[in-house]
């Protein structure tokens, strides 16, 4: 079996790839080199449980998608493009991302993964 590749600085984060990586880790009795990296998801995974979410594991509920503070107007940004929520934009106009950003901020958490904020709903 491939270990899970996580990265814990990519601008999206699976928590199912979290939960997965957890798992093996959890599951290697002799995972001596891997500990600080357990102790990370542990507590990352402690942190979102009950949360909601579509993620079940455990006997708890988590969030599914991680996005990284200073990546979320670029996410926004596509959210509102993916849902088309907008009409053709002429490219003269200017929309204002990190307001509209903002707003939809106000429906998410914060999580710190090793360091760095993601947010989550």
């Amino acid at each position: 079996m491939t270990p899970v590749d996580l990265d814990l600085t990519a601008y999206i984060i699976d928590v199912r790839d979290v939960i997965e990586r957890y798992t093996e880790l959890d599951a290697a009795a002799d995972g001596l080199p891997d500990a600080e990296e357990r102790f990370i998801l542990a507590g990352l995974l402690d942190a979102l449980r009950g949360n909601g979410g579509d993620e079940h594991w455990r006997g708890d509920w988590y969030p599914i998608t991680l996005i990284r503070e200073d990546y979320f107007t670029e996410y926004a940004r596509d959210l509102v493009d993916d849902c088309g929520d907008l009409p053709a934009i002429p490219s003269y106009v200017v929309i204002d991302w990190e307001a509209t950003a903002d707003n939809l901020r106000v429906d998410y958490s914060e999580v710190d993964v090793d360091g760095i904020a993601y947010l989550y709903r």
